[in-house]
């Protein structure tokens, strides 16, 4: 039989074997089940999304702003290197040296507390704003349920206000959007300043967007941009086709502003954009809007959606062409399994719809602009773009239309953030 003693000598011995990264494994994993257990209790994620997270990201965010580069892509290179050498190193050590197995524990070990104390940090700054209020709540916006109706004419604004704006930025000699995405990250710490008079909850640092270097492996992995909650960056993806790019700035830039559902990143997105009013970004934010309207509506009522198809001129239909063309050469199978681990994250944080989930933006597209597009005249470019009254709260409704998981050819297909 064991003893006590036994079993404690026992314990501390195979504690001994690697201690710190037995303590890593430990600490990370309560971290991880306290995070768990404590879903259900909105009072305290709200506690710790104001008094812990929000506060650790404002500092962050400040001190990585002052380095040009993107910390966030230094940070992952570098462990990305670090893991190719040491399971090299641990591979040769396994076949030539003695200890097999002790080695092989340590290794796996060594693996095992790297992923959960990355794992379990993500949770602390990340996934508790998940359970906290959500932009809508902070906001006091609320949703209501919307007609086809209701869709159609908001479709119809956004294809207008594309086409509007399409003549008023810069294109190539293939009539394509060519804007310069360095201004547009330069501009970008403004971006914020008009809508936090009326949304005092998304007030931050105006910090600039950063673009990462290695772009065209995020556009493998089907990302635009992410935002990176141990550095507290906005970064965006340098290389997929440029009419998304200035929205894709003020997606990750309201992740760093404390919006963390994707759906709700991208309502803010649009309207930070039509506020600043800036050509370039009012043109992205239209097509963002009109590619989750123009998508819904085509799911709901695609006679109604063939009438606003036919408001887009030549240049928003020469972009999404060009979009089309730019993503199927990375219809690779690392991009399925990018999309199905990503897919599985959004489960993870209950967001139940998975990518499908970008398509709730439609409901907050629909109940805020739609009371104002009869007094609303598309914002001309040497304008700011006008922000609408609040709506009555009213409860968020289900989606009106069939959730489906194909993407209609002709409409572009939602980005992906992260």
């Amino acid at each position: 039989m064991f003893t006590d003693d036994k079993v404690k000598s026992g314990f501390r011995a195979w504690y001994k074997l690697c201690p710190f990264r037995h303590f890593l494994i430990l600490a990370s994993a309560v971290l991880i089940l306290l995070h768990l257990l404590t879903r259900p209790f909105r009072a305290l994620n709200v506690w710790l999304s104001g008094h812990l997270v929000r506060p650790a990201h404002l500092w962050l965010s400040t001190q990585t702003g002052q380095v040009p580069f993107s910390v966030a892509e230094l940070l992952i290179a570098l462990l990305v290197l670090l893991l190719v050498y040491y399971l090299c190193s641990q591979l040769v050590r396994l076949f030539t040296r003695p200890h097999f197995f002790l080695r092989l524990y340590r290794t796996v070990t060594t693996l095992l507390a790297l992923g959960l104390t990355v794992y379990a940090g993500f949770c602390l700054l990340w996934g508790v704003y998940y359970y906290g209020d959500d932009f809508i709540a902070q906001s006091g916006l609320r949703s209501e349920p919307i007609s086809v109706e209701q869709l159609e004419r908001v479709a119809a604004y956004f294809a207008e206000l594309s086409s509007e704006y399409s003549g008023r930025v810069a294109r190539d000699e293939n009539g394509v959007y060519a804007g310069d995405r360095g201004a547009i990250l330069d501009r970008s710490p403004a971006l914020y300043r008009a809508v936090e008079a009326d949304f005092p909850c998304l007030e931050g640092p105006a910090l600039r967007a950063k673009g990462v270097m290695c772009s065209r492996v995020m556009s493998y992995l089907d990302f635009t941009g992410f935002f990176f909650p141990f550095t507290a960056e906005a970064n965006v993806n340098l290389d997929f086709p440029a009419p998304l790019f200035a929205s894709t700035v003020a997606h990750e830039l309201a992740h760093q502003r404390g919006v963390a559902k994707e759906q709700e990143a991208n309502f803010v997105a649009v309207l930070a954009c039509l506020e600043d009013g800036d050509p370039d970004y009012v043109y992205s934010a239209a097509l963002l809007a009109y590619t989750h309207l123009g998508n819904a509506l085509r799911r709901a009522d695609p006679e109604a959606w063939a009438r606003v198809y036919g408001r887009l001129n030549e240049a928003v239909l020469a972009d999404f062409a060009a979009g089309r063309e730019y993503w199927k050469q990375f219809e690779t199978p690392v991009q399925s399994v990018s999309n199905t681990v990503y897919e599985g994250f959004l489960h993870s944080y209950n967001q139940d719809l998975g990518l499908k989930s970008y398509g709730a933006c439609v409901d907050l597209l629909v109940n805020y602009y739609d009371p104002l597009i009869p007094d609303t005249p598309i914002p001309s470019p040497e304008e700011p773009g006008h922000v609408p009254e609040e709506p009555e709260n009213q409860p968020e409704p289900e989606p009106f239309f069939p959730e489906e998981t194909a993407v209609p050819e002709s409409s572009p297909a939602d980005e992906k953030n992260s």
